[in-house]
């Protein structure tokens, strides 16, 4: 069937990444304006571009190729004092920084060296525009990369911000493989300095995998520290423990007083929800996943997995050394050193010792989200009247192990045979037994799609829903149960961003366009929820998928496919999860 596939679609096939992309613009293409260079006094701007460029219609073309080389391989590692097997990217947990400028192409070669299992990286909030194929999702738009085998994902940054990469196989993210991904562009405040991207995670002594036995069961399992980006450390003093031997270390960060740091904040966390926040600092909050937000200034915020905020702190502190807070929110969930997920900030990079500081913060008694009210995009976008709502019910059975029901249905994906190929093989996919929507754009007046879902469960866990290929527009989020006749939408430059919070026996309504040909994923990123299939799957405008297709692009995706085909009947560990 791949050969087949292969040799059908070469026809079809674009010669080139560039030419598959009908957004990017040159800059003669845009009105006159001068020139504007990108300062620490003028970080609206962005070359011929701004921060009021239309981002999801105008591009920039630099003809810039980025390449990076990834190695996903096991080993045993020691994050925060205590030895156990994880898995790294190139040795390090978390991966290194993908780094780019708004407009480049982006090649990103990874090998997977781990001695079994397949793998896959997703690239978490990229929307992926006309390379569906590269979204990283088994089942969905590849077959997993088999062990000693490679694959080169492929796309263009039309967005600019923050964001990371991850698995999405199985629960491999939760023991390491992720890492940071980082889009140059324009911002709407002004700062000094650039500190990078800050993950906030849990971390288990036990390899996540291991723990999926008892967490399919019933309720997850509670980790035994944090991670912020990839280190901390934990108290062996007392342990008899042989793997518990000390040598954890705090993160440290450099203040000079009078400036302005940016810090890209992000949420890895298998099942967390944090409340971030630095002793004796307040900061401003400029955007929130890949959509810059009107800035407004807090002294904590709340983030939810998979989330990302931008924040610029002023050094304007008294000279000394500060905590810096992950603030494991417990109402979400436990875990083993909650109060000491923390970093330092020093305003003296000579300094060891450990801050005095105290919290003034109190702590969130939900895991909501940050108020609608405060993520006012900067580039205001409006929502048509709603017209064809879609509801899909949240529900749980527990036949075999703990499902999740969207729609009626739990996520079961086939790593070999990915829906992606099936539309590019004319093969009937609907109905299927597993999640799949057809999604279909009938007309130009047929843009939006406008979905409520709603939790029915009567657990009151909060989950953050995460949707690939799109942002979506937030109309209302809310506890109780949805009502047309009598819920405020909001059409008005509603927030905008790729996860937002499902509120515990409550409701969210979410509208996002359809134009993004490809089969996608909407699904909890608790990874165990995923895991056990709360997932919904659609195929957005299935005729116009292979049209995005290089030679390049369907070549790789045959042969991807014909190595796992080769590898998977020989895996130690079969499939016993939905696939992502």
């Amino acid at each position: 069937m791949k050969n087949t596939f292969v040799s059908a679609l070469t026809a079809l096939a674009s010669s080139s990444l560039s030419s598959a992309i009908p957004l990017a613009a040159e800059s003669s293409a845009l009105a006159a304006r001068q020139s504007c260079e990108n300062t620490a006094t003028s970080r609206s701007c962005w070359g011929d571009y701004s921060i009021d460029t239309n981002y999801y219609e105008t591009v920039p073309n630099t003809g810039v190729t980025r390449e990076y080389w990834l190695s996903i391989q096991n080993e045993t590692v020691n994050a925060d004092g205590y030895n156990r097997q994880g898995l790294t990217i190139n040795g390090t947990i978390p991966g290194p920084e993908i780094i780019a400028d708004w407009g480049d192409n982006l090649i990103i070669h990874v090998t997977n060296n781990m001695e079994h299992n397949g793998t896959t990286l997703h690239w978490h909030g990229i929307r992926q525009l006309n390379s569906v194929e590269y979204d990283g999702v088994p089942g969905v738009t590849q077959c997993p990369i088999a062990p000693g085998d490679s694959l080169s994902y492929k796309f263009h940054a039309t967005q600019y911000g923050t964001s990371w990469y991850h698995s999405h196989f199985i629960l491999q993210y939760g023991d390491g493989v992720q890492g940071p991904i980082i889009i140059n562009g324009p911002a709407t405040a002004d700062y000094d300095e650039d500190l990078g991207a800050m993950f906030l995670s849990d971390w288990s002594h036990i390899p996540a995998q291991q723990l999926w036995d008892s967490a399919k069961l019933g309720g997850p399992p509670s980790l035994e520290n944090g991670l912020i980006n990839g280190t901390n450390t934990y108290d062996c003093s007392t342990s008899t423990d042989p793997n518990c031997v000390g040598g954890g270390v705090k993160n440290v960060n450099i203040f000079e007083s009078g400036k302005k740091y940016r810090l890209r904040l992000v949420n890895s966390a298998v099942d967390g929800h944090f409340q971030f926040s630095i002793d004796g600092h307040s900061f401003t909050v400029i955007a929130n996943d890949f959509v810059p937000i009107v800035p407004y200034e807090t002294d904590n915020l709340s983030i939810s997995i998979g989330q990302r905020y931008d924040i610029i702190v002023d050094a304007n502190a008294t000279v000394g050394d500060y905590w810096l807070r992950a603030g494991w929110v417990l109402a979400c969930g436990q875990n083993g050193n909650a109060d000491e997920i923390t970093a330092i900030i020093r305003y003296d990079a000579s300094s060891t010792a450990d801050p005095t500081t105290t919290s003034a913060i109190t702590t969130a008694a939900t895991c909501g989200d940050e108020p609608a009210a405060s993520l006012v995009p900067h580039l205001a976008m409006n929502v048509e009247a709603v017209n064809n709502f879609q509801q899909l019910d949240l529900g749980v059975s527990f036949v075999g192990y703990t499902h999740w029901l969207l729609n009626g249905s739990s996520l079961l994906l086939d790593w070999a045979d990915p829906t992606t190929l099936k539309v590019f093989n004319n093969e009937s996919i609907f109905p299927t037994e597993y999640n799949v929507q057809p999604l279909e754009n009938t007309s130009a007046e047929d843009i939006w799609t406008y979905w409520v879902i709603e939790d029915d469960t009567g657990f009151g866990i909060t989950h953050p829903l995460h949707l690939h290929g799109h942002d979506f527009w937030l109309l209302a989020q809310d506890t109780g149960m949805f009502n047309a006749a009598t819920v405020d939408l909001k059409l008005v430059n509603p927030p905008r961003r790729d996860v937002a919070s499902l509120p515990g026996n409550g409701y969210i309504v979410m509208a996002f366009k359809k134009d993004n040909p490809g089969s996608w994923l909407m699904h909890c990123h608790i990874a165990w929820h995923a895991s056990e299939g709360f997932a919904m799957q659609f195929v957005e405008s299935p005729s116009h998928i292979a049209d995005t297709m290089t030679a390049d692009d369907v070549s790789i995706f045959g042969d991807t496919c014909a190595t796992w085909d080769q590898y998977d009947p020989l895996a130690v560990f079969q499939q016993d999860d939905s696939g992502i």
